[in-house]
């Protein structure tokens, strides 16, 4: 779920929608993503949702799951990017995903990160730089 960054649950009212993960964060830094302004699906809720749970951590940090964590510089332009799967053990897929992010955001050039399912190159969230 786009709109919360979780998996949804039995009985909860979804919908499928376009979504430009690259889009929004262009506009505000006034840049052109050119061909990288991508359009993909994504699960949202139907009715109001309150939105991520801080106290969950970084979303989708699913253990065993293949993530790619794509860098973008602050012209919009792919970088480079990381194949991550993450490890068996709940504690350990957390600390892999801060190390992830941690290296991404070691180069200067990187302004965010789209972190990203493999299996479907599905966007799951942004990290930008702190």
């Amino acid at each position: 779920m786009r709109c919360c960054l979780r998996r949804s649950r039995a009985g909860e009212r979804i919908s499928l929608v376009s979504y430009a993960p690259l889009r929004r964060w262009a506009a505000e830094a006034g840049v052109d993503p050119g061909a990288y302004d991508e359009v993909g699906p994504v699960f949202v809720h139907t009715d109001r949702c309150a939105g991520p749970d801080p106290a969950l951590g970084y979303p989708f940090a699913e253990t065993g799951a293949l993530r790619v964590f794509r860098r973008y510089s602050g012209e919009g332009r792919i970088t480079g990017g990381t194949l991550l799967r993450l490890p068996d053990d709940p504690g350990h897929a957390q600390a892999a995903v801060d190390e992830a992010l941690h290296t991404a955001f070691a180069d200067s050039e990187v302004a965010l990160v789209h972190v990203r399912a493999v299996e479907y190159g599905c966007f799951q969230y942004e990290v930008r730089r702190p």
